[in-house]
Order: structure tokens, then C-alpha cells, then sequence
């Protein structure tokens, strides 16, 4: 089977409260968006007994052992016998983004095999399935508009329709890391409930949301902020850093192309 992982944004994200276990608390609006990857999960032929994992595009580090994708296959064979299969992972959403690739492809695993093997007896033990390999791994289970919260996933569908709208998504040569990130960030309450979102006009939002990452990744990476603060010059409603970042996202009203602006960035334009 062939399907097509997608990349999501973050519209706010607040980073709440260190955890007693290490992790921390957030709230978020998880939106798709349609840069994808593309994996295809088929059972092996040659009478093997191992899997085979290979890969083009972008180059994936470590090994695939180590995967996302592998991982989910791992966890479905808790639950039924499933054979040996030939897995090709196409990579085309960057890494180290905050546009959640790797989880996509994941969840997009664990679908696969579940509409094959039937391995999970509900929903809710696929959504379980899914935290496991990471917080927003769920989200990719429901893949629309999601009010995130807990880890970021406790995850809560919300009616959001911004196809009208056309998104711009840069992201520059620089990595960084989720770990990195949270140990930049001050924890503190929401100011605004992002389950109000829908309420506002897109050109208010800038006065609203914040992303809690924002302030201490642009001090030690001010090339990030010189994107959102370009992004609002062409003419962005809303422009805001995804997840951790690097990726910044503008809002437009209309139709734009901005890859000639941003040359030597890895540049995704396409209406919402």
C-alpha cells in the first residue's frame, strides 16, 4: 500500500508546566498542511524473514532500525503476527522542522497496518499506538484540526477551515532540536484559550498567539526571526514558528510566491 505522509503546523503553542516526569505541558492547534512524504509498506516475496527498509529523498539519519517507521511496526507486531515487509520511505518534509515528518510517517505506518492486519481492536487503541512514538503521532491518527494539550497528545477535533487562505512555509539550513528547545523555554500559563481560535478574524491572531519557543530560538538563531518578521512584510496575516522550529509559516490572504525571496531555504507554497 502507497500513501502519502503529510506535514502540519502549529498555530500557538504554549508551553504551560514542567512535568514531575521530565516532560512538559502544552496546548496547541495542530493544523495539515499538504508537503508530503510518501511510504509504501508491502509484504516481502523473496522468502526472507527480515524486513527490508530503504529510503530516497532527503537523506534520514541514523538507522532504520531506529525509525519512526520501524518503531510502529514494531509496536503493531505486539499486537498480531504480521510477515516480513519490503518498506520504502520517500522523504521529502524536512527534518528538524517542527512540521512532525517522522510522526506523520509513523501514524501512516501504523494505518497502513491496520487496515491490512486489522491490529488494533479500536480507535482509541490505534490513538494509544500512536503516543507511544511520540506526542503529536496521534494527531496524525485524526489528521484535521486538532486542539492538542497534555504531552500534546490528548488530542480534540475543532472545526477550523482555512482553505481559502495560502500558506508559505520556510524553512532555513538550521536544526533545532526539540531537547534544545524545551530547555530554552520558560514555562507559563496560556494567556489566550486556543479553543477560541475559530472566533477570530486570521489578521487578529498576531495580537493573540504567541509560540512559546519563539523568543529564546530567535536569540540564539536570529535568522528565524528575520523570517517571520519578512513574512509579515510581504504581506502575511498571521506568521508564526512551527513546533520547536526552524520552520516559519505565513498566513496570506492570496496567492503569493516567495521562493526567489528565500533561495537558499527549502521554501513550500500551497493553499491550506
Amino acid at each position: 500500500m502507497l500513501v502519502f505522509p503529510n506535514a502540519k503546523i502549529n498555530i500557538g503553542l504554549n508551553v504551560i508546566e514542567k512535568r514531575p516526569d521530565g516532560f512538559h505541558n502544552i496546548e496547541t492547534i495542530f493544523y495539515p498542511v499538504k508537503w508530503l512524504d510518501a511510504l509504501e509498506i508491502i509484504e516481502k516475496s523473496d522468502g526472507t524473514e527480515e524486513d527490508s527498509f530503504s529510503t530516497s529523498g532527503l537523506e534520514i539519519p541514523g538507522n532504520t532500525s531506529d525509525n519512526l517507521v520501524s518503531k510502529a511496526i514494531q509496536i503493531a507486531r505486539r499486537h498480531t503476527t504480521i510477515p516480513p515487509l519490503q518498506i520504502h520511505l520517500h522523504k521529502n518534509i524536512p527534518f528538524g522542522s517542527g512540521l512532525g515528518g517522522g510522526s506523520s510517517d509513523a501514524a501512516s505506518a501504523l494505518k497502513i497496518l491496520n487496515n491490512k492486519y486489522e491490529v488494533f481492536k479500536s480507535q482509541q487503541e490505534l490513538l494509544q499506538a500512536a503516543a507511544e512514538l511520540g506526542s503529536d503521532c496521534a494527531f496524525f491518527i485524526h489528521n484535521e484540526p486538532c486542539y492538542a494539550h497534555g504531552k500534546g497528545e490528548k488530542i480534540e477535533t475543532m472545526c477550523l477551515d482555512l482553505k481559502r487562505y495560502f500558506l508559505v512555509l520556510i524553512v532555513p539550513p538550521i536544526h533545532v532540536g526539540t531537547k534544545e528547545a524545551y530547555g530554552l523555554v520558560k514555562p507559563h500559563p496560556s494567556e489566550f484559550n486556543l479553543k477560541n481560535l475559530g472566533t477570530l478574524p486570521v489578521d487578529e491572531w498576531k495580537n493573540y498567539l504567541s509560540n512559546s519557543f519563539e523568543a529564546p530560538v530567535f536569540i540564539k538563531h536570529p535568522e528565524i526571526s528575520e523570517i517571520k518578521s519578512k513574512l509579515y512584510e510581504f504581506g502575511a496575516l498571521f506568521a508564526s514558528m512551527s513546533g520547536s522550529g526552524s520552520s516559519v509559516f505565513g498566513i496570506f490572504k492570496y496567492e503569493i510566491a516567495l521562493k526567489k525571496e528565500f533561495k537558499d531555504h527549502s521554501v513550500f507554497e500551497s493553499y491550506l
